[in-house]
């Protein structure tokens, strides 16, 4: 005896790009009006304004020039003034802006009130630039976090008060309406419901929950209504966990910036040194004059200055950082943008990640003298009553087939097993295969399974029954058990179905020479079938938590850097393990996301390569600009020993080129 096991309908590979929404304010150019209402670069326009002003009074009114100079030097410097001797006095060390104000303050003493006045200006524009760059990086981080509601419907003395979560305590009492989120984790009081909480369990179905079945904070309530005591405070809800995000991206710059920042106050002592030994040594050694010293010294203390160096980093990665949250790409630092471009390897969890949780019908299986049409439309007419997701894919899979529903009446849900109705007289039912277990039938004489014209698979033995759910649940599907009058007539199979961008995700990872891995807990025959319609070639399946923290750790020493991208509880330590860990923002838990670098605020996996393509133009962009600079300023040394450069020429080289590789880095911004 052999059983024959054909799936009618295979799931399809994405047959259409994603259509998900973009970020918001994607593709957007530089806003100048919110760059005017910034008040550096207000100040920076002022202090170039007065500036003007005194250049064109000079021959005429000197006492005035000189004046309005002064002023232009309090409104474009002043600013910077305070900076750099707070960082003196505080932290005892010797920033860029000291360097320029005092390189500006040096050629007002020698007379050049113009070019130092020029010098401000320049050094405050570059500096309004990047201020524009950090506040618009920002602003589009912060729109993300209007994702989801942050309240919850507590009942209070007989009656119901709509409260913030942070509000709720241990104890609190709770109504969760049909398919909202549920606000904290707790324990259902009364009532029943399913709930999809793949986000924590990395489950991709939803579980009945009935009373005293604990549920969780972030997961979704399905078509019942369920109270819900609450057992821990919501101090950790996920408004608060993006809301900490937002304040790290803030804060926690790359590396390479943080060198940069060492190597500014390292090098701003060597200028401070070379600019007073010039001043004093030349005139001993060279026989310069005092005033030929003191020039070529401030020129030198300008074009030396390494100001083009040290905004060479942060505007990049901030641009980047920003034209990532318009795609919904979250970044918790420019640390972690820094390490994304070095990505060889892309590891994906299965459930929730590759795949949405939604479950759709792949097999059908019925008894001999029961016509697979009539079965399906049957239960499809009941469940067409209920919300349950596995409802909803047998409804979708007889609206595919164009089968017309009946009415069903007699309707009922029967708890914690499934739902039964009556259509043309027949008494219906669908649920648990466990009821299998439990029927005593006898054998049938005929134990064939054939396939009929219609692609139907036939059972003709009961005692083939359990060997065809066997192999049906072997390959990852979830069944359940058709009952007509009370007999067991018929078996529906329904599988994970894999999101729509996940191919071409892959296709894209692929085509960058970056490595794509699917990590999941899923048995082997169940993620090989997804990997197979996904492309992915590097299949680990059977992993627990711990195990897939040592397959990431394998990972980064087999290829490289590794990206983690997962969605649930279970892939925290995963995520945590990876060179850069990704976070699902719609589906994910709030612990994926407090332990991942980078969140995915719109689930749409396909701007992964984007965003890795992203982080390698940012690391492009930073050595153009690096080596630009240091060009820059070496020519401008040697110019100045050499030949003589002038000051206005090399302020206007020194400043110019700072502003050349900020603009570069805003570049990024588009």
């Amino acid at each position: 005896m052999q059983a024959i096991h054909q799936p009618l309908h295979r799931q399809k590979q994405a047959e259409q790009r994603s259509s998900q929404t973009p970020g918001p304010n994607r593709g957007r150019k530089p806003d100048f009006r919110a760059m005017l209402q910034n008040k550096e670069m207000q100040s920076a326009l002022g202090s170039g304004l007065l500036m003007l002003i005194a250049w064109g009074t000079a021959p005429y009114f000197g006492t005035l020039s000189i004046m309005l100079y002064i002023v232009a030097y309090a409104v474009g410097g002043w600013t910077k003034a305070k900076e750099g001797i707070e960082t003196l006095v505080k932290d005892r060390d010797l920033d860029v802006n000291l360097l320029m104000i005092a390189a500006s303050l040096g050629a007002a003493a020698i007379g050049y009130w113009n070019e130092g006045a020029m010098l401000i200006f320049i050094f405050a524009l570059s500096g309004a630039l990047e201020s524009y760059a950090t506040e618009r990086s920002h602003k589009d981080i912060s729109s993300l976090l209007a994702l989801k509601p942050e309240t919850a419907l507590r009942i209070e003395e007989g009656q119901m008060n709509l409260v913030a979560i942070d509000d709720l305590q241990s104890g609190d009492l709770l109504l969760v309406k049909p398919g909202e989120l549920i606000p904290a984790d707790g324990v259902v009081y009364r009532g029943n419901s399913f709930i999809n909480q793949s986000s924590i369990t990395g489950e991709s179905l939803p579980v009945d929950k009935v009373a005293g079945d604990e549920v969780y904070a972030g997961t979704v309530n399905g078509e019942g209504a369920i109270y819900v005591e609450v057992t821990k405070s919501a101090e950790g809800s996920l408004f608060g966990k993006i809301i900490k995000m937002v304040e790290e991206a803030q804060a926690e710059v790359p590396d390479s910036q943080r060198f940069m920042e060492r190597f500014e106050g390292i090098y701003a002592r060597i200028v401070v040194g070379v600019t007073l030994l010039v001043i004093a040594g030349t005139p001993l050694l060279l026989g310069w004059t005092w005033n030929e010293a003191f020039y070529k010294a401030m020129v030198f203390l300008v074009v030396a200055s390494p100001c083009a160096l040290v905004s060479s980093i942060m505007p990049v990665m901030l641009s980047a950082m920003s034209s990532s949250a318009r795609r919904g790409i979250l970044f918790k630092g420019g640390a972690h943008m820094e390490n994304m471009a070095r990505t060889r390897v892309v590891a994906f969890d299965k459930t929730g990640t590759l795949t949405m949780g939604t479950p759709q019908v792949t097999d059908i299986i019925t008894s001999e003298h029961v016509d697979r049409v009539q079965l399906l439309g049957a239960i499809a007419a009941i469940e067409n009553l209920s919300m349950h997701p596995l409802a909803r894919a047998i409804v979708d899979q007889a609206n595919k087939e164009n089968i017309t529903l009946q009415e069903a009446e007699h309707v009922q849900a029967l708890t914690g097993w499934g739902i039964e109705g009556t259509v043309n007289d027949v008494v219906w039912s669908i649920g648990k295969t466990d009821v299998m277990e439990s029927m005593q039938s006898e054998e049938m004489k005929d134990s064939n399974v054939d396939p009929d014209e219609h692609g139907a698979n036939h059972v003709k033995a009961s005692s083939e029954w359990g060997v065809v759910r066997s192999r049906l649940e072997g390959e990852g599907k979830t069944v359940s058990v058709v009952m007509a009058d009370g007999e067991l007539v018929g078996l529906i199979a329904m599988r994970d179905t894999v999101r729509p961008q996940a191919v071409a995700a892959v296709k894209k990872l692929e085509a960058m020479g970056v490595q794509v891995a699917m990590l999941t807990g899923d048995r082997a025959r169940s993620a090989s079938v997804i990997a197979r319609e996904t492309g992915v070639s590097m299949i680990y399946a059977d992993l627990l938590p711990g195990d897939k923290v040592k397959q990431v750790q394998a990972l980064r020493k087999q290829y490289g850097p590794v990206l983690m991208v997962g969605d649930g509880v279970n892939d925290a330590p995963a995520l945590a393990a990876a060179t850069v860990g990704m976070g699902m923002g719609l589906s994910g838990s709030g612990t994926a996301l407090e332990v991942a670098d980078a969140v995915l605020m719109n689930d749409n996996i396909e701007e992964i390569a984007w965003v890795i393509g992203q982080a390698r133009r940012a690391q492009r962009t930073v050595k153009q600009n690096m080596f630009f600079a240091i060009t820059v300023i070496l020519a401008l040394i040697a110019g100045n020993f050499l030949q003589d450069v002038a000051l206005p020429l090399g302020v206007i080289g020194h400043e110019g080129s700072t502003i050349l590789v900020i603009l570069n880095g805003l570049r990024l911004l588009r």
